[in-house]
């Protein structure tokens, strides 16, 4: 132990001068042995360890041990001595001396002290690092001992980056990688290794807590914003915000306003690609902007586009009376706003941002009829349209169309018939047919069964409250003839038994033709008689 109020260095100082003295006098008795055990120890800091003098010695004398360390004997013997040496925080040098014969020696050993790192860590990552630049890792170790066996590792998930000695207290051991797109969500660490498997022990490690690292990549190219150059007030349109060569697409931040109006996008992304979609709602007449602004780790990309807000009134039609009677007077009227151009079918074009206006005697031509008036607003250059349509409604009285009503009817009796017959008018009339002399109605439009009765001249008269019309109707329903059919029967009966009748003669004939007859021979002498040529005929007719 130093002695008391001695400074540790000066100590350290006459400790070594005295070492070297007694090494010089060990030197000059070789021929005695003085040991000591254990030999160049190796233990953590603080540790105890029992050192051991011996010597081959007769009668040795005067064994010690000398060190700055705390020491207690722990023993002795003829030929030994062992001491207890307790917190051990150094690396330090010990020496045994003895006496043999009157001639000291000494002998020494080296105690090594290790002590692991009491700080491993890696300095923190940047929150999100661009793709294709350098990337500067840094270790902080603190503590270790003996630093000639401590080294650093930089490290990417088990992959080594770096391996640098430790120099230094505290050290740090940094290296530098390029950060590539494989590289995001990669964990960086820093581990040492104080290897003492030289010296029969083993390698220590310890890794610092890891560390994620984010890498990115923003489009070289300018984003591309779909939106429509104008927008009526009071509407909505979908814009469209695509990036292209975003790495990683789903992290990415989008940001789309609309004249000072925040917009919420929904985004997607596939690939390197990222689309975001947004509904613009216009609620102020005038010129604004429309831009998206996509950001991700510490930059972004924007695009950014002019909108035209409008307003734009439908044409409006006015008719001085929806509904007339025939051969009333209608004013018809379209206007719409300041800055339009209206047309109204039929009318002379008025001015820019004037009505148009038409007038017009209604006849029944005019029922139904639709006035047709059209909007034109120009907008930065771009022709808008709007178009009304209003109807007009005339009244007029029942008329019967004759070419869809036939005025005479030839059917037969028993048969299926319809009669058809048309009429017109506003409001539409009812129209019925009764046959003049019995009063029978005949239901236009229905099928019915045709009697005999329904003979006749019917009146088909339309009633409205506008009026009516009539139009006579003859119909003629003749009556089936069985005579004419017996008779054709007869005829076909008559002819079918003649023929009969000329067959038979015919076959009867042709076998008397082909027979023999016998002949009563009453003379040998037949009288000769004169034949005229009818009689020859008759004979030979069977």
């Amino acid at each position: 132990m130093a002695p008391a109020g001695l400074p540790l260095g000066r100590a350290l100082l006459i400790f070594q001068l005295l070492a070297c003295c007694l090494l010089a006098l060990g030197d000059l008795a070789r021929g005695s042995l003085l040991r000591v055990e254990p030999r160049d120890p190796v233990l953590l800091a603080g540790g105890t360890l029992v050192v051991n003098c011996s010597m081959d010695c007769p009668q040795p004398e005067l064994l010690s041990l000398e060190t700055l360390l705390e020491k207690v004997p722990a023993g002795h013997g003829v030929r030994w001595a062992a001491f207890q040496l307790s917190n051990i925080t150094v690396s330090s040098q010990v020496f045994c001396s003895g006496y043999c014969n009157g001639s000291q020696m000494t002998a020494t050993s080296e105690i090594m002290v290790f002590r692991f790192p009491e700080t491993v860590e890696l300095a923190p990552l940047p929150p999100w690092h661009p793709v294709g630049q350098n990337l500067t890792l840094s270790c902080l170790v603190a503590g270790g001992e003996p630093r000639a066996q401590l080294s650093a590792v930089l490290l990417r998930g088990e992959e080594e980056l770096s391996r640098q000695p430790v120099l230094g207290e505290p050290a740090v051991v940094t290296a530098t990688v390029l950060a590539r797109r494989s590289d995001h969500g990669a964990n960086f660490s820093c581990a040492t290794e104080l290897d003492l498997r030289p010296h029969g022990l083993g390698l220590f490690q310890n890794t610092s807590a890891p560390r994620q690292l984010r890498t990115f990549a923003l489009p070289g190219r300018p984003l591309r914003l779909e939106a429509p150059p104008i927008l009526e007030v009071g509407s909505s349109t979908q814009v469209r915000c695509i990036a292209h060569g975003l790495f990683p697409a789903p992290e990415a931040q989008v940001h789309m306003v609309l004249g000072g109006q925040r917009l919420h996008p929904t985004a997607t992304s596939r690939g390197d690609t990222l689309t975001a979609t947004a509904t613009a709602h216009a609620h102020h007449e005038g010129s604004t902007d429309i831009s998206c602004n996509v950001a991700l780790g510490d930059e972004s990309r924007q695009a950014r586009k002019n909108l035209t807000v409008y307003s734009f009134l439908e044409p409006v039609v006015n008719l001085s009376e929806a509904m007339v009677a025939e051969r009333s007077t209608v004013n018809v009227t379209c206007m719409a706003g300041p800055r339009t151009q209206v047309m109204l079918d039929g009318a002379p074009i008025p001015l820019l941002g004037q009505p148009a206006q038409l007038q017009l005697h209604a006849t029944e031509r005019d029922d139904g009829r639709h006035f047709f008036c059209s909007g034109t607003l120009e907008v930065d250059g771009l022709l808008l349209h709007k178009n009304t349509t209003v109807r007009l409604s005339v009244l007029y009285g029942p008329k019967i169309d004759r070419d869809k009503c036939p005025q005479h009817l030839v059917w037969k009796e028993k048969t299926t018939q319809v009669l058809r017959c048309q009429a017109g008018g506003n409001p539409a009339p009812r129209l019925q047919c009764l046959q003049e002399d019995s009063g029978n109605v005949v239901h236009v439009g229905i099928p019915f069964v045709v009697g005999l009765n329904y003979s006749g001249v019917y009146c088909c008269q339309a009633t409205s409250p506008m009026g009516s019309a009539t139009l006579p109707v003859e119909i003629d329903v003749r009556e089936r003839n069985p005579a004419r059919v017996s008779i054709v029967l007869g005829v076909l009966a008559t002819l079918g038994v003649l023929t009969v009748a000329v067959a038979l003669m015919f076959v009867f004939g042709s076998k008397s033709r082909r027979g023999s007859y016998p002949v009563a021979r009453q003379s040998a002498f037949v009288p000769l008689t004169t034949m005229t040529p009818q009689e020859t005929e008759a004979e030979e007719v069977p």
